[in-house]
């Protein structure tokens, strides 16, 4: 009994020391597997866990699944941030604190015809080596503030005006915003050129009126034939800016005219015989004006312009042939759609300049077009005409021959 007395509290104290043995590689298995997730995360998943561990694990769980949607949402969020980045139509060019692009959008690479692969980590003064940029550059390093200039890239013929500026970003950072303002700055050269050209025109026929409007508060006034050819050139001169004022009028009703043409039934043969007899008038008999086809057929639109664009292609005809010289009109089916079209056998038209004649006072021969009473404003006005109905206008000319303007309007306007 005794031996059995004494066994009983080893067996006991084996049992506790097993059991605690095995409590402890439990909780070193536990300790490992935490530690390698811990070194490893991507690797290893959290352990599952049993007791205390078991809630631990279930808060780390909880924790890294929402750390990864945390992770997923700022993913997200800076994918659009990027994309919208990319879809601005200005560039914008991240610079460092030593000015190299470490980044930049498509904008930008269509602006300066940068390539990322290549260019990310240059210098920024080193690819855009314009001088203006290059001051630019110097400005702002020593005052690291808001600033802008305008920038002239790309070859002759593909010349783009781009305003870009500097400003200070997140610290030491610098964003550099490219903006297209090709079409602006076009626009301001042509509202400059236009009032330039409408004052010219303005200011001859006034300063021919105001020249015989002093002879007659002179202290001896013209007479008899004299007061009556400066009367006759006076009326001429008005007359002459009349006819400007009015064109002008036209083109600014039809440049800002939101609203499209009048649906009106327009008879091209009967207006084509109305624009022979006025053109025979105006030629005064110097030319042979014909009707050389006229095929039946009506064209809905504004009768008012219509009558207006034709107008201006058979008087120019006038205006630009030598006496003696043939202008036919016609009005044709060419592949199905309706053509009005004006030849003459006048002076003709150098290629180089037809791509600009519609442009506002674009004149070849500047003495030439004043002489013939034109305000060069007519081809213009054609222009817009067409563009409202939806036709284009077609100029074929052999200098010294003659000239073929036509007017080509979409197959459904014929009725």
């Amino acid at each position: 009994m005794t031996g059995d007395g004494n066994l009983l509290p080893l067996l006991l104290l084996f049992a506790l020391v097993l059991i605690l043995a095995i409590a402890l590689a439990g909780q070193m298995r536990q300790r490992n597997a935490l530690r390698d997730w811990l070194a490893a995360p991507e690797l290893h998943a959290i352990p599952d866990g049993s007791g205390a561990w078991r809630e631990i694990f279930s808060r780390l769980q909880a924790l890294r699944k929402k750390e990864r949607k945390q992770h997923l949402e700022l993913g997200n969020a800076l994918e659009r941030f990027r994309l919208a980045a990319e879809a601005l139509p200005d560039g914008v060019i991240l610079l460092d604190g030593h000015m190299h692009i470490e980044w930049l959008n498509a904008a930008a690479c269509r602006h300066f015809a940068f390539d990322p692969a290549r260019d990310i980590g240059t210098l920024a003064g080193q690819l855009i080596r314009q001088s203006e940029f290059q001051n630019l550059m110097s400005a702002y390093r020593a005052a690291p503030v808001q600033r802008s200039t305008l920038l002239r890239v790309g070859a002759n013929g593909s010349e783009r005006a781009l305003s870009v500026m500097l400003l200070p970003f997140a610290d030491t950072g610098t964003l550099l915003v490219s903006t297209d303002v090709t079409e602006r700055v076009r626009t301001e050269v042509i509202h400059r050129d236009f009032i330039a050209n409408v004052s010219h025109e303005l200011r001859t026929p006034l300063t021919v009126m105001t020249g015989f409007l002093e002879q007659f508060t002179a202290p001896e006034p013209p007479q008899g034939e004299a007061a009556r050819s400066f009367h006759r050139l006076m009326a001429e001169q008005a007359e002459r800016m009349n006819r400007l004022v009015a064109d002008l009028l036209t083109l600014s009703r039809l440049e800002n005219s939101d609203q499209p043409p009048r649906d009106e039934t327009v008879d091209i043969p009967a207006l084509l015989e109305g624009l022979r007899t006025e053109a025979l008038a105006l030629s005064g008999g110097k030319h042979t004006i014909e009707i050389a086809a006229a095929a039946a057929g009506k064209l809905r639109g504004s009768a008012d312009e219509l009558r207006s664009a034709f107008g201006n292609l058979v008087f120019n005809a006038v205006r630009y042939t030598p006496p003696g010289g043939t202008i036919s009109l016609a009005w044709r089916r060419v592949d199905g759609a309706p053509v009005f079209s004006v030849t003459d056998t006048g002076i003709g038209i150098p290629t180089e300049h037809i791509p600009r004649l519609t442009e506002r006072f674009y004149r070849i021969d500047k003495g030439r077009s004043t002489a013939s009473g034109g305000t060069g404003l007519g081809l213009a006005i054609v222009k817009h005409v067409l563009a409202r109905h939806g036709g284009l206008l077609k100029i074929e000319s052999v200098p010294g021959k003659g000239s073929t303007f036509s007017a080509r309007f979409p197959a459904d306007r014929q009725l």
